[in-house]
């Protein structure tokens, strides 16, 4: 049985579920697919993915395609309860409540896998740990699964590389119409809704520091000089760093950016990328926020512990007063930014996404038993029909090849 915060709120839900799937024409054109072919016809799908309108129009499509849809969220700030009560109003089971402790997310987490799933919907792999850690007697029945972001992906490689990994994955965030447009104009575009928001200030004339300069990084800088900000990378792996100045950065260690910073940003997916010897050198009323999955990027231990004072700045905003007097302002207790202070990614950007994700899921249905345990990317020809009917949605028509240009580039001797 769903566990909720109020079912009652659910006629908001349906209206944020209207608005999105009015901007979402490849999942909609699926949906009208999978009602036909009922591709995951006597399936149960859990889906843990972060729990708001556009997630929700996914899940609707799934179960359009015969899914038995058993949904919780990947971030307890994400998750919006209204959108949360449509989908339990809908029929489906639904454990999500906005703002859960650890122990409720947990909890949520695996009552979501009583189901005995057949397919997994992941978003950065706490589905696929609590089965391989604590219910491994549900590993049997997964057929495969999909995997959304790139801290999921990193988790999910160094399992199939210890031979861990008991089913099939597919490695959403690596196919092109991913990672090329949620993770780049995405993130780009969410961090700042996120940021604005919240704090109510201009990006103009600050300077900005974007930890990472991996496809999310370089969204999120070329969004921020879009915004008049003096933006400074960085970063651990040199050709990146390189990148980053060729396109017109400044590259600096962490603890050099720390002074001159007015808004810091991390997105690397990696741990401890702020820690208190940067946050020691930062100025007063310096903005620190995350826009990596997991809230681990920006050390709040080391923030508390430098602290005389806390409390709460704004809405959302926690303030670190140092004992030197200084104020470090921390964005929604360093959480996914865009998530835990916004909406997300922008509904068409997530159409491609969700599109990858529900042909993903597909394909593992369609080729159940043909795959080994292991992480698989996305086809090709599943990243050309999500850009396809992109195109077309957008009414683009593009050139092909003629029988002689295809001869010529597959002949060595011309």
């Amino acid at each position: 049985m769903s566990e909720i915060r109020d079912l009652a709120l659910y006629p908001s839900g349906e209206q944020k579920i209207r608005w999105v799937a009015g901007y979402m024409p490849l999942l909609t054109g699926l949906w009208k697919d999978f009602e036909d072919e009922k591709p995951f016809s006597g399936l149960r799908i859990a889906l843990s993915v972060h729990l708001e309108a556009k997630t929700a129009y996914l899940c609707r499509v799934l179960q359009a395609g015969g899914a038995e849809m058993y949904v919780t969220g990947s971030n307890p700030l994400s998750t919006q309860d209204d959108v949360a009560a449509a989908l339990a109003h809908g029929g489906m089971e639904v454990f999500a409540v906005h703002g859960a402790d650890d122990t409720t997310y947990r909890r949520h987490i695996e009552a979501a896998l009583e189901c005995r799933p057949h397919l997994i919907i992941d978003d950065g792999g706490d589905l696929v740990s609590l089965l391989h850690n604590a219910r491994r007697d549900l590993l049997p029945g997964v057929l495969g699964g999909c995997e959304e972001t790139t801290t999921g992906i990193l988790r999910l490689r160094a399992m199939a590389e210890a031979g861990e990994l008991a089913f099939p994955m597919l490695a959403v965030n690596d196919a092109d119409c991913k990672h090329l447009f949620d993770n780049r104009y995405g993130t780009g575009q969410s961090v700042f809704d996120g940021i604005d928001r919240t704090t109510n200030l201009i990006v103009a004339g600050k300077t900005v520091v974007v930890a990472g300069y991996g496809w999310c990084g370089k969204g999120v800088a070329m969004r921020a000089k879009g915004l008049g900000a003096k933006v400074v990378v960085t970063e651990i792996d040199p050709v990146k760093a390189m990148e980053a100045v060729m396109d017109g950065f400044a590259v600096l260690p962490m603890e050099k950016a720390a002074e001159t910073g007015d808004l810091f940003i991390t997105v690397t997916g990696c741990r401890d990328v702020i820690t208190k010897d940067a946050m020691q050198r930062m100025k007063d009323g310096a903005i620190l926020c995350n826009a990596g999955h997991f809230n681990v990027e920006i050390n709040v231990g080391d923030l508390q512990a430098l602290a005389k004072e806390t409390y709460e700045s704004r809405k959302n905003i926690t303030g670190y007063r140092m004992a030197d007097g200084r104020v470090l302002h921390l964005i929604a207790e360093g959480r996914l930014v865009n998530l835990a202070a916004g909406d997300g990614h922008p509904a068409e950007i997530m159409d491609m996404s969700f599109a990858i994700q529900a042909l993903s899921a597909r394909y593992i249905a369609q080729n159940r038993g043909a795959l080994a345990p292991g992480l698989y990317p996305v086809t090709k020809s599943i990243d050309r029909e999500v850009a396809n009917r992109r195109l077309r949605a957008w009414g683009v028509v593009i050139d092909t090849l003629t029988p002689a240009q295809e001869a010529y580039l597959h002949s060595w001797d011309v």
